[in-house]
């Protein structure tokens, strides 16, 4: 007779993903004994995809992550091969750090990280279901008859949920080439009442940089002095790698086109919606007929290997059909392609079924965080499991949640989006999606939350107080910039019409004796370059916050409200905003269904 292995945790987190090792790692430093859950301990915080962090509005959300006291910062740094600040030309607002990654160096930095932070424990384990009693989450089911008892389960089950990869007309399935797909999960989620639907995602072919010509090709050469993701980095000073530019031809695209019947995509063969905004090649090739070439980036996938990543060309078409775009590709003629591009199809819950703790509505205890919320990329899956890894700790400990605000940063932007507005295509975070983006720069990440992450427990000591001494010099410079005066103007006044520094100290001397550093210089000269911007955000969020903020009561009836629209009240009696400004975001609200919710509120003083 079998016996059943019982083990006691606080928190368990499902997927050791880049969400998964996040909420982890949150969680363990809050206080709570947790359990990081995952089919293979060999591939935790593996990049499926491209192996890069940041990029446009992602490179602001990494940097809010390490202000939070995260790590996905902290190990790019320490094993990227190319930095580059995308956008450097523009405004500071629109700044977004971009690193491309060692790939294997990046995986074992964080496994390592993983295996040395207390209260954390990694496990190997094939995660059968979800155990719940009396509506709350009791804990997690493994196979060989294990129990994985939990006060608290994080699930970041990323593109696994009974995955189905697709390269033509054959299909496998798994949620990564070389990685199985998991079953049971699903039907768990079902069984307790959530709603599924299907994802699709991609990834292009990899190349031997060996048999590649890039004298073909243009040189992508790093920033020459770049810019650390984390705030404990204080230089990068590890060599840099080239990455190449090419492109695609007329000839590929008609190579595709003669083959679509074949693609997956638009055969018939893949029914689910993919990312908008990162289209496969086929996509590409029919929504912009009119082009005559995309763009192609060989990145390489580490300084100990030649394997490279074709970026730009994800692609479910055939292995025939890869080998002939691939060797029409200029410098990639007689590539070798060590592994095909394939599709995954997988389960997702949709986001609306969420508070905005990233708790479910319909299993206390039980969060979601990651691409089983809609949402793509490492950074996005990332910021959602440090919220949902912090949340989870304060529960357990009686203490309030974590809900970042939309005019507080990127990942209150994210998380917002999902639970109000749910998704109907893979979500991706871009800096125009925050309306306060003026405010929520990639340089002042950390004057935005590293006090929060203090008071929340996330952030070290070290980081903390190498924080409090950046707050102090900043404090004295901005004084400075108010009250040094030359020639009439004040400092403030001279850095917006943006001179050089040298020209700044020669006007005013005594910015020599305040030894300022370099990031408090760069702090000074984009605060005083948007400071009347900035005024003006910020008073519109006071105006908006005072509407925003209003309370719904949980018993609130709203299919009670009989002035508001049948459309109306079926939202928001199924999504339940817990405020007026949530209500407002929640798709197909109109400002009228606001006016009548106001209108019944007020009375009872909320």
């Amino acid at each position: 007779m079998s016996v059943q292995c019982t083990y006691d945790f606080d928190v368990v987190v499902v997927g050791a993903g880049h969400a998964g090792v996040e909420a982890a790692f949150a969680a363990a430093r809050i206080g709570a004994k947790t359990a990081l859950l995952t089919m293979n301990c060999d591939t935790v915080a593996q990049m499926s995809c491209n192996p890069a962090i940041g990029g446009v509005a992602k490179g602001q959300i990494v940097r809010e992550i390490d202000a939070l006291g995260g790590e996905m910062g902290r190990v790019i740094d320490a094993t990227g091969i190319h930095f580059r600040m995308l956008n450097g030309s523009k405004g500071a607002a629109m700044h977004s750090p971009r690193a491309q990654a060692d790939k294997k160096a990046y995986q074992f930095e964080m496994k390592n990280r993983i295996e040395q932070q207390e209260n954390l424990t990694l496990c190997q384990e094939m995660v059968e279901s979800i155990e719940t009693e009396r509506g709350r989450v009791s804990g997690i089911r493994v196979a060989g008859q294990a129990l994985y008892r939990a006060r608290a389960v994080i699930l970041t089950t990323g593109t696994f949920l009974k995955a189905i990869m697709h390269t033509g007309e054959q299909k496998a399935e798994g949620g990564r080439a070389g990685d199985k797909a998991a079953h049971g999960m699903s039907g768990s989620l079902l069984a307790l009442g959530f709603e599924l639907r299907r994802f699709k995602t991609g990834t292009p072919a990899r190349l031997n940089g060996r048999t590649i010509d890039f004298t073909r090709c243009e040189p992508q050469p790093g920033d020459e002095d770049p810019e650390p993701f984390s705030f404990l980095t204080d230089r990068i000073s590890q060599p840099q790698i080239h990455c190449y530019l090419t492109s695609t031809t007329p000839e590929i695209h008609e190579i595709i086109r003669a083959n679509l019947h074949r693609a997956p995509m638009y055969s018939g063969q893949i029914q689910s919606t993919g990312p908008r905004y990162c289209p496969s090649i086929e996509d590409k090739v029919v929504r912009f007929a009119e082009k005559q070439t995309h763009q192609i980036f060989l990145e390489p996938e580490g300084r100990n290997t030649q394997e490279v990543y074709c970026n730009g060309i994800s692609t479910s078409l055939p292995r025939d059909v890869q080998d002939a775009i691939i060797h029409r590709i200029p410098g990639c003629e007689n590539a070798q392609i060590m592994r095909y591009g394939y599709a995954v199809e997988y389960d997702f819950a949709p986001p609306t079924q969420l508070h905005p703790t990233l708790e479910t509505r319909l299993v206390e205890g039980l969060y979601f965080a990651g691409q089983i919320n809609g949402t793509t990329g490492y950074e996005e899956a990332a910021g959602q499991g440090l919220i949902a890894g912090i949340n989870a700790a304060l529960k357990l400990q009686g203490r309030a949640a974590f809900v970042p605000d939309r005019s507080q940063s990127y990942l209150g932007v994210l998380v917002d989006d999902l639970v109000t507005r749910g998704v109907d295509e893979p979500y991706r975070m871009f800096t125009s999606r925050a309306e306060y983006r003026l405010l929520l720069r990639q340089d002042n990440a950390d004057r935005r939350l590293t006090p929060i992450g203090i008071e929340l427990g996330t952030v070290c000591q070290e980081r903390a107080a190498r924080f409090r001494v950046y707050e102090a010099e900043l404090e004295r410079a901005f004084t400075a910039m108010t009250k040094l005066r030359s020639r009439g103007a004040t400092l403030e006044e001279w850095m917006r019409r943006a001179p050089a520094w040298e020209e700044l100290e020669s006007a005013f001397p005594q910015l020599l004796e305040m030894n300022l550093s370099p990031q408090t210089k760069r702090q000074m000269q984009i605060e005083a370059q948007y400071a009347g911007y900035v005024r003006r955000q910020e008073a519109e969020i006071a105006r908006l916050q005072k509407v925003d903020s209003i309370r719904i009561p949980e018993t609130f009836d709203f299919r009670s409200v009989s002035q508001l629209r049948i459309e109306a009240r079926d939202k928001l009696s199924r999504q339940r905003p817990s405020t007026v400004g949530q209500a407002g975001r929640v798709s197909g609200i109109t400002p009228a269904d606001i006016a009548v919710l106001m209108f019944y509120l007020k009375p009872s003083g909320s």
